[in-house]
């Protein structure tokens, strides 16, 4: 049985394949990690931002696929901490703000609405010490 000869992948200098855009499973075999990994570096890092198709597909240009390998290389190999990768690309010249911790949701509860249901759970642990 012959052999089904397997096509040469094309890299450049940078030793990525020679296309304009990955998938995720490429991005992240590329980097060594697992599609999850790269989905949580995109909530970590701002300069990670790939395009998404319609169906909210990510795509990620080859530029993201070398920031990428540089976080990789960051974590697993320097051994930072997310924000110490973080403050490296920084001085590397890319956009490493604080990530944003979003607000908490505004309470619609009244005061007088959280007086009864404090007094009530003290009742409770009245009676249950009963």
């Amino acid at each position: 049985m012959a052999k089904s000869p397997r096509r040469a992948v094309i890299t450049d200098a940078s030793g990525l394949p020679d296309k304009p855009y990955f998938k995720i499973g490429e991005a992240a075999r590329l980097c060594g990690v697992k599609p999850y990994v790269l989905r949580y570096w995109e909530t970590e890092f701002k300069s990670v931002k790939p395009q998404k198709t319609r169906s909210q597909q990510r795509l990620y240009r080859k530029r993201d696929v070398e920031l990428l390998l540089k976080i990789r290389h960051l974590l697993y190999d320097k051994r930072f901490t997310i924000e110490g990768a973080r403050s490296r690309l920084r001085e590397l010249g890319h956009d490493e703000g604080p990530v944003p911790v979003p607000k908490p949701a505004a309470s619609d509860v009244s005061p007088e609405t959280l007086r009864k249901i404090k007094q009530g759970l003290a009742d409770l642990i009245r009676i249950c010490a009963d």
